[in-house]
């Protein structure tokens, strides 16, 4: 039985697989969720995901519904591995955005059917796999290529670049105040062509596609004042692009709080960059459900 629950544990086969079927399904039409019943289990927010999902899972002919944790007994503290178990019971499928990694990897292990790591702390590996599909269609391939992610470079979207570039063929750069770099270890368990700095000018240089996320995710409330400091010079602006490739690529996987993070302008110069990356995402979800099925 296969599962979606991280990028570190995604073969590079897979994932070509997987976005040669969000290729395929992005133009054509096929059911192979007809009959199936599949249930978004989320524990946070979402606009993209959830929509991507639920229009994904109806487009390939299945049925969903969606449950957050004030819906069901998980938010009551009914352990992840019984709801698990009845819910796997009664469903085909589940996609499950969530806090813990552990908790999604109990989930698959007791639920037993397919499982899809919606987000977690640690990883987010569906937006990631909609990116390389982005890059594919807007740059021809994302082999040789180099992509800089900027900001908070310890956050679940840096991660899950991380274990991509420890499997494709592309340098990454991640440029972050040192207090929000991921950890040397990780680097190094990782493998692959990864620069970490906080020489913003030196990552950006002659990149082909610049990344950038929020300061404050979901769960850092408390931490905003701070991230905002910290984080300031590390905005994706005219002046930061300029050092760049020619027509290097903007990317942010939203939502974007403009004037922080980037620019209104950067964002709206390449806004058909960063809205093809979001309505992506329902492409690659079908990639994914297809693959998993």
């Amino acid at each position: 039985m296969r599962h979606l629950l991280s990028l570190e544990a995604l073969p590079a086969a897979d994932i070509a697989e997987i976005l040669a079927l969000a290729r395929t399904l992005k133009t054509e039409r096929a059911q192979p969720l007809k009959n199936q019943c599949w249930g978004l289990i989320f524990s946070k927010s979402s606009t993209r995901t959830r929509v991507s999902f639920e229009v994904g899972i109806r487009e390939l002919g299945g049925d969903v519904f969606f449950l957050s944790a004030n819906d069901i007994q998980l938010g009551r503290g009914e352990p992840i591995k019984d709801t698990a178990r009845v819910l796997g019971r009664m469903l085909d499928g589940a996609v499950v955005r969530t806090y813990a990694q552990r908790d999604v990897e109990d989930f698959a292990k007791y639920g037993n059917i397919p499982t899809i790591n919606a987000l977690t702390d640690d990883e987010h590996p569906c937006q990631i796999l909609a990116d390389l599909f982005t890059i594919q269609e807007k740059l021809g391939s994302y082999e040789g290529k180099t992509i800089t992610f900027i900001g908070d470079g310890a956050c679940n979207v840096p991660r899950s670049w991380i274990w991509a570039a420890s499997k494709l063929n592309f340098r990454l750069r991640i440029a972050a105040p040192k207090a929000f770099q991921p950890a040397p270890e990780l680097i190094a368990r990782a493998g692959g062509d990864i620069i970490v700095t906080d020489d913003l000018s030196a990552a950006v240089a002659g990149a082909d596609v610049l990344y950038t996320d929020v300061w404050v995710s979901m769960g850092m409330e408390k931490e905003a004042e701070y991230r905002l400091a910290q984080l300031s010079g590390y905005q994706i602006n005219r002046s930061l692009l300029q050092k760049a490739a020619p027509n290097a690529l903007v990317m942010h996987c939203l939502p974007a709080y403009r004037e922080k993070e980037i620019t209104d302008e950067v964002m709206e110069t390449h806004a058909d960059t960063i809205f093809t990356q979001a309505e992506n995402r329902l492409h690659v979800q079908k990639g994914v459900l297809a693959w998993l099925v």
